[in-house]
């Protein structure tokens, strides 16, 4: 009978029970400890931040530049669709004047051809007066098959428009999705390299401020015209980049407001009557290219591998720049990012 009998359980009352559920309770705390650990942000030291935030906005740049010249190309689609739709537009209209004209002429034929010519000239008072509206007649069939030859040309040139319509069309569609992606890849940098800042003192982060943005106390700047500009123009920019000094760094801005590095130096240059194009990775192809020993007022100064980066010298080895997301167009040294090259606009 013993050997039938169920296994006693025990309790969690009882002194085992209870040393057991200490355990249990000890080792999932223990567990939980580390799980939370595993996930836990990594620790990073003020230096290891600057790196990272430094990688995340030059990334933020290049990703803004690719945006600025995807805005191009859609600008542009979406001009010529306009184009294009409005010059369909404009045909249609003309093609439905000659189908009215032509349906009248068809109709007054239809009245005036129930005889047969022959029977027309014998009633007629004036036999001469019938052979010239004969004539007439048939210049006008002329004219109406010369009009339905127009219309079957306007139907075909109509079509083909409404054709790159469509093609342009697909075109800006594409180029949008391409910008969204632009956009949010922007947006994810920006907002990564926020959140590492945030964890930064606010001695740490002045410290990182003045050391991106070129803010040393100690550095002389240069004044507006204290170092002579080679022409007109590229004073005129150099004028227009020193007027832009403390307006905010916006990504994709071309002002008046508000900049992003390649927004600045097109707009500064075309205050002075030079048309740049949008982004850095274009403007460094466009004028003169230059050394950096070479350097002039008004030279387009660009920075780091991918070409992500433009400012406008102004002399004395410091340019004016929108620097990036959370700062304003400033005064800087041109050694404290990698120098890619330079060009003169003009």
């Amino acid at each position: 009978m013993a050997a039938h009998r169920k296994p006693r359980q025990r309790t969690l009352t009882s002194p085992a029970g209870r040393t057991a559920a200490t355990l249990a309770l000890a080792g999932a705390a223990t567990a939980t400890a580390f799980d939370g650990a595993a996930h836990a942000e990594p620790q990073l030291t003020p230096a290891q931040v600057k790196a990272e935030v430094d990688a995340l906005f030059e990334q933020a740049e290049t990703a803004t530049e690719r945006y600025n010249g995807t805005k191009v190309k859609a600008d542009k689609a979406r001009t010529a669709l306009t184009r294009l739709r409005d010059e369909a537009t404009r045909r249609t209209e003309r093609l439905n004047s000659s189908r009215n004209a032509l349906g009248s002429i068809a109709s007054a034929q239809y009245r005036a051809g129930g005889l047969d010519p022959a029977v027309q000239l014998a009633l007629s008072s004036s036999p001469e007066e019938y052979l010239e509206g004969a004539s007439l007649a048939e210049r006008a069939g002329s004219r109406q098959a010369a009009r339905i030859t127009a219309i079957r040309k306007e139907l075909a040139r109509i079509a083909e428009l409404r054709t790159r319509a469509d093609g342009r069309l697909a075109e800006l569609t594409a180029t949008q999705s391409e910008l969204a992606r632009h956009k949010s890849a922007v947006q994810e940098k920006i907002g990564s390299a926020q959140r590492l800042l945030d964890r930064l003192t606010a001695p740490q982060r002045a410290r990182y401020d003045q050391e991106r943005d070129g803010r040393d106390p100690n550095a002389a700047s240069v004044a507006p015209g204290a170092v002579r500009a080679p022409n007109a123009r590229a004073a005129a920019a150099v004028a227009f980049a020193y007027g832009a000094i403390g307006k905010p760094y916006v990504w994709g801005a071309t002002g008046p407001g508000a900049f992003d590095c390649s927004g600045l130096t097109q707009a500064a240059w075309r205050s002075a009557g030079v048309a740049l194009p949008r982004t850095t990775y274009t403007q460094i192809n466009t004028g003169q290219r230059v050394s950096r020993g070479d350097l002039a007022p008004g030279d387009l100064v660009f920075f780091f591998s991918g070409i992500s980066h433009v400012g406008i010298y102004v002399g004395g080895g410091q340019m004016v720049h929108a620097p990036r997301p959370g700062s304003a167009v400033r005064l800087a040294p041109i050694d404290q990012m990698p120098f890619a090259g330079a060009s003169r606009p003009a």
